[in-house]
């Protein structure tokens, strides 16, 4: 099997739709063996269905809650049993939104992006990297965090917190995991065509557009072929960096 990737074992959460969906079909089209998870387990079913005609490699699909520890370790123990080793490759796409003005925003909704985006993405590098270092493994694990953690958006008190977190996490975890052979790099798309901005009004759209350079919303294929290259190693000495993939 030829590709990027090659005959290499990863997992992807948030693999139902979006960005994490783009990834597992570009990671199958680059040769490597795709885990497939996702909260909806029939959406993860469907993707893995869908890329086991790219490629030959044993993909599989779980049902998997990112806040949960449990759950986390569940799936890696799976995980193992069926592979006889750890996924060398984490992409954590898994994220939700719950939009609204600060001083309106109920404290639950605050909680819930903060437990998935940040909390989720914590336990899923801690939970996935002990795997790797226990197993002597190197590694790559690839971070979602968003443009929007940098320069604040409107309505997305909850969410630019959390991603902006996720950013100065994987820059620490870098430092951490490094000494192991393990990379830890993040990505900021900007504004990208998924179920998540689908809510989104077309005024809002339109404005957005307007202050694009490349006057167009992203893809999340677009975003996906960077995933792939952090997790290649063709980017073995990139760690700690944050690539944003926002049109400008």
């Amino acid at each position: 099997m030829s590709g990027l990737l090659a005959n290499k074992l990863s997992i992807i959460t948030g693999a139902g739709s979006g960005i994490g969906k783009a990834t597992c079909k570009i990671f199958s089209r680059e040769g490597a063996c795709v885990i497939a998870a996702d909260k909806n387990i029939q959406s993860a079913l469907n993707i893995k269905n869908e890329i086991s005609n790219i490629n030959e490699n044993k993909h599989s699909a779980f049902e998997l809650n990112v806040c949960d520890k449990s759950s986390l370790e569940n799936v890696l123990n799976s995980i193992v049993n069926d592979y006889n080793k750890p996924p060398s490759i984490v992409v954590n796409c898994a994220g939700i939104t719950k939009d609204n003005f600060l001083l309106k925003m109920s404290e639950q909704d605050f909680d819930d992006v903060i437990n998935v985006n940040l909390k989720g993405t914590f336990l899923m590098m801690q939970t996935f990297a002990n795997a790797m270092v226990a197993a002597k493994q190197q590694g790559s694990i690839v971070n979602i965090a968003s443009i929007v953690g940098k320069t604040g958006n409107i309505g997305q008190v909850n969410y630019t917190a959390s991603k902006s977190g996720v950013e100065a996490m994987t820059r620490t975890a870098s430092k951490e995991f490094g000494k192991f052979g393990v990379r830890v790099n993040a990505v900021l798309p900007g504004f990208i065509i998924s179920p998540m901005t689908d809510t989104v009004p077309d005024k809002v759209k339109q404005m957005i557009i307007a202050f694009n350079a490349l006057r167009r919303f992203g893809q999340p294929e677009e975003i996906g072929e960077v995933i792939a290259f952090l997790a290649s190693s063709r980017s073995s000495y990139i760690n700690g960096a944050s690539i944003e993939v926002t049109g400008g």
